[in-house]
């Protein structure tokens, strides 16, 4: 369906819905036409038929994989094409093509789709320091067929070139079913898949994004999701930004005159409220995990994907990709971290460092001193 990073319109529903709901096969259809002439009464029948579907049991998911990772920008053709990857972004995911696997693979989405437009952020002429994202919309096609089903895009550079982008992007979106959130026109989504209901929703200081500092807002939201779904999903794009950042201090993080949140306090909010799983990203950097009432939480997943006018130096090049398991409450059971690494030349590769995960581990160690979770040495992390 995709090919070369390009992607189709959904398919209409098959038009055949209402025999397959009642379970009419060619069988069916004469055994159910029997049965009217035999009791004369059609909706007796189909009520018959409704009851007999609901007293199987949907049999629930044991374990549930999430995939995670950070930030993900593949190019930006603004404010010209050298900024796009020689392939064409189409092999950004190849060194980890089989690790992107789960019922979730979750992602933050840094930049908008869009194939024209001027950014108000540039002004006018060219720059070598305008950071305005605008990624060919050929590319959204290149994250589903890596496998990406949820992503944020509560953050500072959806906005990037404003309405337009937003609206795009959204559509391209919708149009793939990849599910988002974390716009005030789209501030959550709720889906199904295997007989699970999921609801996602994310969070960010900037404009046009739900805010990560309405944390009673915040608190309200998770809590009505909660009420529809078995498993609630929670992103926020939060917190200082670079190698100075890579603590969380437990307070609000000003960044540049601006509020970018207590990530601490929110994480532990939207928990109490009802989410399974908190996944951070924002500060560009690695930073520490911890489980809070039996629920996982990712304080930054780095820069996970992203090539042009990112740094990538120190810290800033190396980022985790978490395998989560949860059980069917939601509850954390364990996470694998495979490390990776950027560079300008081989762009993503694997870190057979892994030092993702040690610096995850010591930043664990020293920002919650009296968490309970073990990092093991083929690079787990578990509760003690």
């Amino acid at each position: 369906m995709f090919s070369g990073g390009f992607f189709m319109p959904v398919k209409p529903q098959d038009k055949y819905h209402n025999m397959k709901k009642y379970n009419l096969t060619l069988p069916g259809i004469a055994a159910f036409i029997f049965l009217i002439s035999c009791t004369g009464n059609t909706a007796a029948v189909l009520q018959q038929q409704e009851d007999k579907s609901d007293t199987v049991k949907t049999v629930k998911k044991d374990t549930i994989t999430i995939a995670a990772v950070g930030d993900m920008m593949l190019g930006s053709a603004y404010p010209d094409p050298s900024g796009l990857p020689p392939d064409d972004a189409i092999n950004s995911f190849k060194a980890v093509a089989d690790d992107l696997t789960g019922d979730i693979i979750f992602g933050n989405l840094e930049g908008c789709f869009l194939d024209k437009g001027k950014s108000a952020k540039c002004g006018n002429a060219k720059s070598n320091s305008c950071f305005a994202f605008r990624m060919p919309e050929r590319y959204a096609g290149i994250y589903k067929q890596a496998g990406f089903n949820v992503l944020s895009v509560a953050n500072n550079h959806v906005g990037d070139f404003g309405l337009p982008g937003r609206k795009r992007t959204a559509a391209i979106l919708d149009s793939l079913q990849i599910n988002y959130a974390g716009l005030t026109s789209h501030p959550f989504a709720l889906f199904e898949k295997d007989s699970v209901k999921y609801a996602f929703c994310a969070f960010a200081p900037n404009e046009n994004t739900v805010s990560i500092n309405k944390i009673d807002s915040a608190k309200a939201l998770v809590s009505k999701l909660k009420a529809q779904a078995d498993i609630v999903i929670v992103s926020f794009h939060g917190g200082g930004e670079g190698a100075k950042f890579e603590h969380v201090p437990r307070r609000n993080e000003i960044f540049y005159k601006e509020n970018r949140g207590n990530v601490y306090a929110f994480a532990h909010a939207v928990i109490d409220a009802g989410a399974d799983v908190v996944l951070g990203q924002g500060p560009h950097v690695t930073r520490a995990a911890e489980v809070y009432k039996n629920k996982f939480i990712a304080y930054s997943l780095g820069n996970f994907c992203t090539y042009g006018m990112f740094s990538l130096k120190g810290p800033n090049g190396f980022a985790p990709l978490l395998q989560l398991k949860l059980n069917a409450k939601g509850d954390f059971l364990y996470a694998k971290v495979i490390s990776v690494k950027q560079d300008r030349i081989n762009r993503l590769t694997k870190d057979e460092n892994h030092t993702a995960f040690r610096k995850m581990e010591s930043l664990t160690k020293a920002d919650f001193p009296e968490s309970q979770l073990l990092f093991t040495e083929d690079q787990q992390i578990r509760l003690k």
